[in-house]
Protein backbone atom coordinates (compact mmCIF):
# COMPACT_ATOMS: atom_id res chain seq x y z
CA UNK A 1 0.00 0.00 0.00
CA UNK A 2 1.40 3.47 -0.79
CA UNK A 3 2.32 5.64 1.73
CA UNK A 4 -0.64 8.10 2.92
CA UNK A 5 1.19 10.88 2.45
CA UNK A 6 2.21 10.52 -1.20
CA UNK A 7 -0.55 12.15 -2.66
CA UNK A 8 0.49 14.98 -0.79
CA UNK A 9 4.49 14.68 -1.33
CA UNK A 10 3.61 15.24 -5.32
CA UNK A 11 1.36 18.23 -4.82
CA UNK A 12 3.88 20.11 -2.96
CA UNK A 13 6.98 18.59 -5.31
CA UNK A 14 5.13 19.63 -8.51
CA UNK A 15 3.17 22.44 -7.18
CA UNK A 16 5.60 25.28 -8.79
CA UNK A 17 5.47 23.62 -12.58
CA UNK A 18 1.30 23.80 -11.98
CA UNK A 19 -0.72 25.82 -13.88
CA UNK A 20 -3.07 28.50 -12.37
CA UNK A 21 -6.33 26.14 -12.66
CA UNK A 22 -4.16 23.28 -11.22
CA UNK A 23 -2.86 25.24 -8.40
CA UNK A 24 -6.36 25.76 -7.76
CA UNK A 25 -6.71 22.50 -7.84
CA UNK A 26 -4.52 21.75 -4.99
CA UNK A 27 -5.27 24.01 -2.87
CA UNK A 28 -9.05 22.58 -2.43
CA UNK A 29 -7.02 19.25 -1.72
CA UNK A 30 -5.04 20.36 0.71
CA UNK A 31 -8.33 22.17 2.09
CA UNK A 32 -10.95 19.72 1.54
CA UNK A 33 -9.80 16.10 0.45
CA UNK A 34 -11.89 14.50 3.20
CA UNK A 35 -14.31 15.97 1.09
CA UNK A 36 -13.05 15.94 -2.77
CA UNK A 37 -12.25 12.36 -2.08
CA UNK A 38 -16.30 11.66 -2.88
CA UNK A 39 -16.82 14.20 -5.75
CA UNK A 40 -16.19 12.68 -9.73
CA UNK A 41 -13.22 14.73 -12.00
CA UNK A 42 -16.48 16.84 -13.27
CA UNK A 43 -17.91 17.80 -10.10
CA UNK A 44 -14.38 18.44 -8.58
CA UNK A 45 -14.14 20.85 -11.57
CA UNK A 46 -17.50 22.41 -10.37
CA UNK A 47 -16.16 22.89 -6.30
CA UNK A 48 -12.62 24.37 -7.68
CA UNK A 49 -14.28 26.69 -10.88
CA UNK A 50 -12.47 25.09 -13.41
CA UNK A 51 -13.04 22.30 -16.50
CA UNK A 52 -13.60 18.70 -15.91
CA UNK A 53 -10.36 18.36 -18.37
CA UNK A 54 -8.40 20.24 -16.12
CA UNK A 55 -8.68 18.17 -13.07
CA UNK A 56 -8.06 15.12 -15.23
CA UNK A 57 -4.66 16.54 -16.45
CA UNK A 58 -3.88 17.48 -13.02
CA UNK A 59 -4.14 14.10 -11.76
CA UNK A 60 -1.76 13.24 -15.02
CA UNK A 61 0.78 15.83 -13.74
CA UNK A 62 0.81 14.46 -10.27
CA UNK A 63 1.73 11.22 -12.00
CA UNK A 64 -1.00 9.18 -12.08
CA UNK A 65 -2.53 7.38 -14.72
CA UNK A 66 -6.00 8.86 -14.91
CA UNK A 67 -8.65 10.43 -12.04
CA UNK A 68 -9.19 7.02 -10.82
CA UNK A 69 -5.91 5.96 -9.68
CA UNK A 70 -5.67 9.88 -8.15
CA UNK A 71 -9.13 9.44 -6.47
CA UNK A 72 -7.60 6.25 -4.87
CA UNK A 73 -4.95 8.44 -3.53
CA UNK A 74 -7.22 10.47 -2.09
CA UNK A 75 -8.49 7.80 -0.17
CA UNK A 76 -5.56 6.43 1.20
CA UNK A 77 -5.11 10.11 2.29
CA UNK A 78 -8.33 10.13 4.34
CA UNK A 79 -8.06 6.61 5.55
CA UNK A 80 -4.07 7.87 7.22
CA UNK A 81 -5.70 10.42 8.83
CA UNK A 82 -8.09 7.78 10.18
CA UNK A 83 -5.51 5.88 11.07
CA UNK A 84 -3.82 8.86 12.80
CA UNK A 85 -6.40 8.47 15.75
CA UNK A 86 -5.50 4.23 15.75
CA UNK A 87 -1.95 5.81 16.45
CA UNK A 88 -2.57 7.87 19.38
CA UNK A 89 -4.73 5.03 20.99
CA UNK A 90 -1.42 2.41 20.30
CA UNK A 91 0.70 5.26 22.21
CA UNK A 92 -0.92 6.28 24.58
CA UNK A 93 -3.82 3.98 25.35
CA UNK A 94 -1.47 1.58 26.98
CA UNK A 95 -0.54 3.98 29.28
CA UNK A 96 -2.42 5.10 32.33
CA UNK A 97 -3.79 9.09 33.10
CA UNK A 98 -1.38 9.77 35.23
CA UNK A 99 1.60 8.98 32.83
CA UNK A 100 0.58 11.20 30.46
CA UNK A 101 1.64 14.38 31.38
CA UNK A 102 5.40 12.59 31.74
CA UNK A 103 5.03 11.27 28.51
CA UNK A 104 3.99 14.11 26.58
CA UNK A 105 6.18 17.07 28.19
CA UNK A 106 9.16 14.42 27.74
CA UNK A 107 8.21 14.00 24.09
CA UNK A 108 8.50 17.71 23.97
CA UNK A 109 11.45 17.78 25.34
CA UNK A 110 12.45 15.67 23.08
CA UNK A 111 11.72 18.00 19.90
CA UNK A 112 13.32 21.03 21.42
CA UNK A 113 16.96 19.01 21.58
CA UNK A 114 16.34 17.39 17.86
CA UNK A 115 15.30 21.07 16.87
CA UNK A 116 18.95 22.62 18.74
CA UNK A 117 21.04 19.73 16.84
CA UNK A 118 19.56 20.52 13.96
CA UNK A 119 18.60 24.33 13.16
CA UNK A 120 20.96 26.50 10.85
CA UNK A 121 22.43 29.20 13.27
CA UNK A 122 23.41 30.81 9.93
CA UNK A 123 19.85 31.35 8.46
CA UNK A 124 18.46 32.12 12.45
CA UNK A 125 20.59 35.16 12.16
CA UNK A 126 20.12 36.08 8.76
CA UNK A 127 16.44 36.11 9.78
CA UNK A 128 16.93 38.41 12.63
CA UNK A 129 18.47 40.97 9.66
CA UNK A 130 15.78 40.37 7.17
CA UNK A 131 13.24 41.59 9.85
CA UNK A 132 15.49 44.50 11.49
CA UNK A 133 15.95 45.92 8.03
CA UNK A 134 12.69 45.00 6.62
CA UNK A 135 10.44 48.23 5.93
CA UNK A 136 7.07 45.71 6.33
CA UNK A 137 7.08 42.75 8.61
CA UNK A 138 4.44 40.13 7.40
CA UNK A 139 3.32 37.34 9.66
CA UNK A 140 1.28 34.56 8.55
CA UNK A 141 0.14 31.11 9.82
CA UNK A 142 -3.04 29.19 9.61
CA UNK A 143 -5.20 26.32 11.39
CA UNK A 144 -3.04 25.34 14.31
CA UNK A 145 -0.18 27.71 13.37
CA UNK A 146 -2.31 30.53 13.87
CA UNK A 147 -1.78 31.04 17.51
CA UNK A 148 2.22 30.65 17.44
CA UNK A 149 1.73 33.69 14.28
CA UNK A 150 -0.19 35.89 16.38
CA UNK A 151 2.49 35.37 19.28
CA UNK A 152 4.99 36.51 17.05
CA UNK A 153 3.66 39.38 15.58
CA UNK A 154 2.18 40.27 19.23
CA UNK A 155 5.67 40.82 20.40
CA UNK A 156 7.22 42.29 16.87
CA UNK A 157 5.19 44.88 17.00
CA UNK A 158 6.22 45.71 20.38
CA UNK A 159 9.53 46.59 18.94
CA UNK A 160 8.19 47.90 15.50
CA UNK A 161 5.34 49.99 14.03
CA UNK A 162 5.40 47.96 10.35
CA UNK A 163 4.49 44.61 11.55
CA UNK A 164 1.28 42.99 9.61
CA UNK A 165 -0.45 39.75 11.18
CA UNK A 166 -2.47 38.21 7.95
CA UNK A 167 -5.97 37.09 8.70
CA UNK A 168 -7.63 35.08 5.83
CA UNK A 169 -9.95 32.60 5.22
CA UNK A 170 -9.56 33.08 1.17
CA UNK A 171 -7.26 33.32 -1.00
CA UNK A 172 -8.63 36.77 -2.44
CA UNK A 173 -8.02 37.88 1.62
CA UNK A 174 -4.28 36.87 1.75
CA UNK A 175 -3.64 38.81 -1.72
CA UNK A 176 -5.82 41.73 -0.79
CA UNK A 177 -3.96 41.96 2.96
CA UNK A 178 -0.46 41.52 0.94
CA UNK A 179 -0.97 44.14 -1.84
CA UNK A 180 1.43 46.64 -1.42
CA UNK A 181 4.21 43.52 -0.39
CA UNK A 182 7.30 44.68 -2.20
CA UNK A 183 10.99 44.32 -2.31
CA UNK A 184 12.26 45.92 0.75
CA UNK A 185 9.75 43.66 2.84
CA UNK A 186 10.29 40.61 4.26
CA UNK A 187 7.27 38.00 5.38
CA UNK A 188 7.56 35.20 8.22
CA UNK A 189 5.74 32.29 6.61
CA UNK A 190 4.83 29.35 9.24
CA UNK A 191 3.52 26.11 8.47
CA UNK A 192 3.75 22.52 9.51
CA UNK A 193 2.03 18.80 8.32
CA UNK A 194 -0.64 19.52 6.91
CA UNK A 195 1.05 21.85 4.78
CA UNK A 196 -1.45 25.02 4.37
CA UNK A 197 -1.83 25.67 0.69
CA UNK A 198 -2.93 29.35 1.67
CA UNK A 199 0.60 29.78 3.01
CA UNK A 200 2.54 28.51 0.13
CA UNK A 201 0.58 30.46 -2.15
CA UNK A 202 1.63 33.46 0.00
CA UNK A 203 5.17 32.67 -0.06
CA UNK A 204 5.19 32.29 -4.14
CA UNK A 205 3.19 36.08 -4.12
CA UNK A 206 5.77 37.46 -1.69
CA UNK A 207 8.71 35.73 -3.42
CA UNK A 208 7.27 37.09 -6.52
CA UNK A 209 7.27 40.57 -5.13
CA UNK A 210 10.76 39.95 -4.72
CA UNK A 211 10.34 40.15 -0.66
CA UNK A 212 12.29 38.49 1.42
CA UNK A 213 10.54 34.93 2.49
CA UNK A 214 11.42 33.43 5.96
CA UNK A 215 9.80 29.57 6.97
CA UNK A 216 9.85 27.92 9.73
CA UNK A 217 8.42 24.78 8.92
CA UNK A 218 9.54 20.60 9.98
CA UNK A 219 11.93 20.14 7.40
CA UNK A 220 14.16 21.48 4.42
CA UNK A 221 12.15 19.18 2.20
CA UNK A 222 9.04 20.99 3.29
CA UNK A 223 7.44 22.65 0.21
CA UNK A 224 7.01 25.62 2.25
CA UNK A 225 11.04 26.17 1.75
CA UNK A 226 10.44 26.24 -2.44
CA UNK A 227 10.24 30.45 -2.59
CA UNK A 228 12.25 30.43 1.03
CA UNK A 229 15.38 32.49 1.27
CA UNK A 230 15.77 31.46 4.69
CA UNK A 231 14.97 28.60 6.21
CA UNK A 232 14.44 27.98 10.48
CA UNK A 233 13.42 24.13 10.76
CA UNK A 234 11.88 22.80 13.76
CA UNK A 235 10.56 19.57 14.67
CA UNK A 236 6.96 19.06 14.96
CA UNK A 237 6.00 15.45 15.01
CA UNK A 238 3.93 13.51 17.71
CA UNK A 239 2.08 10.51 17.83
CA UNK A 240 -0.96 12.22 18.61
CA UNK A 241 -3.83 14.44 16.62
CA UNK A 242 -2.78 16.92 18.66
CA UNK A 243 -0.22 18.85 16.83
CA UNK A 244 3.05 19.65 19.34
CA UNK A 245 3.99 22.82 18.34
CA UNK A 246 6.43 23.72 21.55
CA UNK A 247 9.72 23.84 19.25
CA UNK A 248 8.18 26.04 16.89
CA UNK A 249 7.53 28.42 19.42
CA UNK A 250 10.73 27.66 20.87
CA UNK A 251 12.42 29.20 17.91
CA UNK A 252 10.06 32.04 17.70
CA UNK A 253 11.09 32.74 20.90
CA UNK A 254 14.73 32.85 20.72
CA UNK A 255 14.11 34.68 17.68
CA UNK A 256 11.80 37.54 19.49
CA UNK A 257 14.90 37.38 22.11
CA UNK A 258 17.96 38.09 19.33
CA UNK A 259 15.66 41.10 18.00
CA UNK A 260 15.05 42.50 21.79
CA UNK A 261 19.08 42.23 22.23
CA UNK A 262 19.70 44.08 18.75
CA UNK A 263 16.52 47.39 19.73
CA UNK A 264 17.42 47.02 23.46
CA UNK A 265 17.12 50.81 24.33
CA UNK A 266 13.59 50.89 21.63
CA UNK A 267 11.81 48.13 23.41
CA UNK A 268 12.90 49.71 26.89
CA UNK A 269 11.09 52.84 25.53
CA UNK A 270 8.22 50.83 24.09
CA UNK A 271 7.57 49.70 27.33
CA UNK A 272 7.86 52.38 29.53
CA UNK A 273 5.30 54.40 26.97
CA UNK A 274 3.13 51.02 27.79
CA UNK A 275 3.84 51.23 31.03
CA UNK A 276 2.86 54.95 31.07
CA UNK A 277 -0.74 54.67 29.30
CA UNK A 278 -1.77 51.59 31.08
CA UNK A 279 -1.73 54.21 33.71
CA UNK A 280 -2.77 56.57 32.46
CA UNK A 281 -5.93 55.14 30.64
CA UNK A 282 -6.56 52.41 33.43
CA UNK A 283 -6.16 49.76 31.49
CA UNK A 284 -5.23 47.17 33.81
CA UNK A 285 -7.44 48.46 37.11
CA UNK A 286 -10.58 46.52 36.46
CA UNK A 287 -8.86 43.33 36.83
CA UNK A 288 -5.32 43.73 38.84
CA UNK A 289 -4.82 41.33 41.95
CA UNK A 290 -3.21 43.53 44.57
CA UNK A 291 -1.24 41.84 47.31
CA UNK A 292 -1.09 43.42 50.61
CA UNK A 293 -0.31 41.86 53.54
CA UNK A 294 -0.96 38.34 53.81
CA UNK A 295 -4.55 39.28 51.86
CA UNK A 296 -5.29 40.04 48.51
CA UNK A 297 -7.18 43.04 47.11
CA UNK A 298 -9.62 42.54 43.81
CA UNK A 299 -8.97 45.61 41.54
CA UNK A 300 -12.63 45.31 40.12
CA UNK A 301 -13.49 45.00 44.27
CA UNK A 302 -13.17 48.54 45.00
CA UNK A 303 -16.12 50.30 46.53
CA UNK A 304 -17.81 53.33 44.91
CA UNK A 305 -15.73 56.12 46.62
CA UNK A 306 -12.70 54.71 45.87
CA UNK A 307 -13.70 54.68 42.14
CA UNK A 308 -15.17 58.02 42.06
CA UNK A 309 -11.60 59.27 43.84
CA UNK A 310 -9.64 57.71 40.76
CA UNK A 311 -11.66 60.50 38.30
CA UNK A 312 -11.40 63.69 40.77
Amino acid sequence: MASTNELMNRINERYSALSKGQKMIAAYITDYYDKAVFLTAAKLGEAVGVSESTVVRFAMQLGYKGYPQFQQALAELVRGKLDTVQQMENVYGRISQSEILTTVLTSDAKRIQETLEMIDAQAFDMAVDAILKARHIYVIGLRSCAPIAEFLSFYLNMMFDNVKLVHTNSSSELFEQMLYIGREDVIVGISFPRYSMRVLKAMEFANNRNARVITLTDSVHSPMNLYSSCNLVAQSDMSSIVDSLVAPLSVINALIMAICMKRQRKVVRNLEMIEQLWEEYQVCGSDEIDYIGDSVRMGYAQNKTEREAEYE
